[in-house]
């Protein structure tokens, strides 16, 4: 998790559900002059920096490892538009980040930040946030970086269906063609394979953007062409387990946050109080609302998960049935397809907040499939720090041409 913020960054991501037509389908809906809206249609953008390559480094120091920095970037806020978790039209934002350098077309990089619940604490709003820092970094080595806010964060509109596989999936692709509109309104093109990297929760968020891409036919123009996803809780069952039994650090704060939202998307309990102790029942919902910091969060709320949920509701967390079981299943299988282009899963063996294994288990699935994958251990490092170490090590992943092209 970035420090200090929540960034629980378990998986935005499941299987498609619903109708994949309508999950890959641009939004649709008319402006203010009656025009036909699609799904990636600029509402606005907004310069946020414009950075020399010394600039990019000196922020990065004590951070991230500059060594890759070739290039000074120009970044802009972009809002856009897209779907909700129902498929209704809404906008959405991002962060766009672009080298100065003298390249016409662009390399494409989808970054896909972690669970966060604040909606300013994002790319395109804070700009001391990791997010900010590994756009900066991936545009500073020559390429065109899409890094979307998610449905509900940052300047989007409504709440944020968090954890939502077709709200994460429109919003990435309609990233995609928002970014490939401000990139040749500045003159330039975007080249047609799209890598793709995601921290935490952007790392299943990952494989279901690269699977859309790829088989699901999710946008005309681009193609997938790599994946790095960086310690991502594959798993999903798993990783609420181990939250409801206070394994993982923060659980109560992860688990509350993806009981909140799901509930509200999926309905997992009549009132507060089935699931949470009092007096906390009274409040939690409304904390989670995106306008309360993690350290408001911190404040309000105990950090473990048998102090503020009831022992029945983390009974039916450890043994999912119902709704819930439904919408967990896909949720542990985004890596159970095969990729066409080169995969490399990157974890720290330190994370506290999601565990090594998770790695393994993707690789498992992806293995099964005969697809050619490898997982990096970046280290003993726990998790926000294990997306830190392992950025330089996607560039260079990224970079080998051999196996990329």
């Amino acid at each position: 998790m970035t420090s200090p913020r929540i960034k629980a960054r378990m998986l935005a991501a499941a299987a498609l559900l619903g109708s994949t037509a309508a999950l890959l389908a641009p939004a649709a809906a008319a402006d203010a002059h009656g025009r036909r809206a699609q799904g990636g249609d600029v509402v606005s953008a907004e310069q946020v920096a414009d950075l020399t390559a010394a600039e990019v480094s000196g922020l990065l120091q004590g951070q991230i490892d500059s060594s890759e920095v070739r290039y000074g970037v120009t970044a802009y806020r972009v809002v856009y538009r897209t779907t909700n978790s129902s498929g209704a039209p809404t906008t959405a934002s991002q962060l766009v980040a672009l080298p100065r350098s003298t390249a016409h077309r662009l390399t494409t990089v989808s970054w896909l930040h972690g669970t966060t619940v604040y909606r300013k604490d994002v790319g395109s709003e804070d700009p001391a946030s990791d997010d900010r820092l590994a756009a900066l970094l991936l545009a500073s080595t020559g390429r065109a970086v899409s890094a979307p806010d998610y449905v509900g964060l940052g300047e989007g509109e409504g709440f944020h269906p968090y954890g939502d596989p077709r709200a994460t999936v429109a919003a990435s692709v309609d990233g995609l063609r928002a970014t490939r509109t401000l990139t040749h309104r500045k003159g330039r093109e975007l080249e047609r394979k799209v890598q793709v990297s995601g921290f935490s929760q952007g790392g299943p968020a990952a494989m279901l953007v690269g699977r859309a891409l790829q088989d699901q036919g999710a946008d005309r123009y681009f193609r997938l062409g790599a994946l790095a996803p960086v310690s991502g809780p594959f798993d999903l069952s798993a990783f609420e387990t181990a939250a409801a039994d206070d394994r993982i650090e923060k659980s109560g704060l992860y688990l509350a946050y993806f009981v909140t939202a799901w509930n509200k998307a999926y309905g997992l309990y009549r009132s507060p109080g089935e699931a949470f102790r009092a007096p906390y029942d009274q409040k939690v919902e409304g904390l989670f609302d995106g306008n309360h910091t993690t350290e408001q969060l911190v404040t309000e709320l105990p950090s473990t998960a048998r102090d503020l949920f009831t022992e029945d509701f983390l009974d039916k967390i450890r043994h999912p049935s119902g709704v819930l079981k439904d919408r967990l299943r896909p949720m542990d299988n985004t890596c159970d397809w095969r990729p066409d282009v080169p995969v490399n899963i990157f974890h720290g063996r330190g994370d506290k907040d999601v565990d090594f294994s998770h790695a393994g288990y993707c690789s498992s699935q992806l293995t099964r499939h005969g697809a050619v994958n490898r997982v990096t251990d970046v280290g003993d490092y726990e998790h926000s720090e294990s997306m830190r170490q392992a950025l330089p090590r996607i560039i260079r992943f990224f970079d080998a041409p051999a196996r990329n092209h």
